[in-house]
């Protein structure tokens, strides 16, 4: 039987951050994870070259149902901490927009870097080993394909359910309700929507379409760029409202969010009043992708309509449906393609700073497993740098 002071399970940005700062204290540390190789969803995130932080991070850009409960662990392992390690280890990286920073090179310069640091630390790591049950006496018992293991500290930093082709399992909800933990229901964001049958005969011929938006979904909004695909809606701000949807919630697009309110409506009524003959199609086409121009008009307005065919009236509830167009999403495109597992771990289970439970004291649970999901652009890869911290300084 292989003993051992804390025994991390997942071998992921959060497991491996905990890991390095347990073993730097001088714990005898082991991370297990079932797969074959670490950091395999570092590995895909970004393109490939990992959005591993992001440098306006705070307790704003997470969903949890306790918004606060972030705040300890964000303010104490910050992005400028996790910067000046990437730092140290001389990787280069950009900032691509909105604080978002990316490797240079390659998502693997992160993945090796902290693989590195836990060797330093010490770390025993031991891939293809499956945890098959998980019992408490005075210490925590693993059955593992690896053999039995013991534990003062165990940590589960499993993640969630998303991107089940990388390993994705609800091992860690598992291990929670075994123990009697609650769990915040589960759900996938920053994940595509898709239409219900009806709009998508609307929207069906606009696949690849890509423009500026502005999309909300729960009093929150978000201005980037959205893309029609053949069963949504998709593109960053997409992404982004898809954190605060929940199923039979609208979602309304300003499709043209560089406009300030009523700008559209003058212009188009200014044209009408010097006599342009222009369809209103054309018009549009000038302001917006023209196959998107053509569609918008089409559910609104009758074929070919001009300008001079419209009351100043009905220019104006035009306009209005171009800044506030609203649907009712089918679904999200489900875990397969969400970037996150939103829900998790009720953290009114855990200790915001060491991430222990409370009903059981050397259990703890880190990452995305936990009920705080970012938005996009980085935030979860703080939230697993700092979680992991947190716990790594109690473990």
């Amino acid at each position: 039987m292989k003993t051992f002071d804390v025994v991390i399970i997942g071998a992921g940005g959060a497991g491996m951050m905990c890991a390095r700062e347990a073993g730097k204290r001088g714990r005898r540390v082991a991370i297990i994870d079932h797969a074959p190789k670490v950091g395999a969803k570092i590995l895909i995130s970004g393109g490939g070259r990992c959005n591993f932080t992001n440098r306006g991070t705070g307790p704003d850009n997470y969903v949890s149902q306790n918004p606060h409960f972030c705040k300890s662990a964000l303010s104490r392992f910050t992005p400028a901490d996790f910067i000046a390690l990437v730092k140290d280890y001389r990787i280069p990286y950009h900032e691509k927009k909105l604080g978002q920073l990316f490797c240079d090179r390659s998502a693997k310069d992160i993945v090796e870097m902290l693989v590195s640091e836990c060797e330093k630390a010490g770390v025993e790591l031991l891939l293809k080993c499956t945890c098959e049950e998980i019992r408490k006496s005075n210490r925590f018992e693993l059955s593992t394909s690896l053999g039995e293991m013991t534990c003062d500290s165990l940590v589960i930093a499993t993640g969630g359910l998303s991107i089940p082709k990388v390993g994705a399992t609800d091992f860690g909800y598992r291990i929670a309700r075994q123990f009697g933990l609650n769990i915040v229901y589960p759900a996938p964001a920053l994940d595509g929507f898709r239409f219900s049958p009806e709009d998508l005969k609307k929207f069906g011929d606009l696949t690849g379409v890509s423009t500026d938006a502005l999309v909300s979904c729960n009093e929150a909004s978000f201005r980037e760029n959205i893309l029609f695909t053949h069963a949504g809606l998709s593109g960053p701000a997409a992404l982004q409202a898809s954190l605060y949807w929940e199923p039979d919630d609208p979602v309304e697009i300003d499709f043209l969010p560089a406009f300030e309110p009523g700008r559209l409506e003058e212009s188009f009524i200014k044209k009408k009043e010097k006599g342009l003959k222009s369809e209103v199609k054309t018009l549009l086409g000038d302001l917006l992708p023209q196959r998107l121009a053509e569609t918008l008009c089409a559910l609104n307005l009758p074929p070919h309509a001009t300008l001079q065919q419209l009351s100043d009236k009905a220019i104006g509830s035009f306009a209005s449906g171009i800044h506030h167009f609203s649907f009712t999403p089918h679904s999200t495109v489900g875990y397969s393609k969400a970037e996150v597992t939103r829900g998790g771990v009720d953290t009114q289970e855990l200790s915001s700073k060491t991430m222990e439970c409370r009903k059981l004291p050397g259990l703890y649970f880190i990452g995305e497993v936990v009920d705080v999901t970012g938005q996009l652009g980085g935030y979860n890869f703080q939230w697993a740098w700092s979680s992991g911290w947190a716990a790594g300084q109690a473990v």
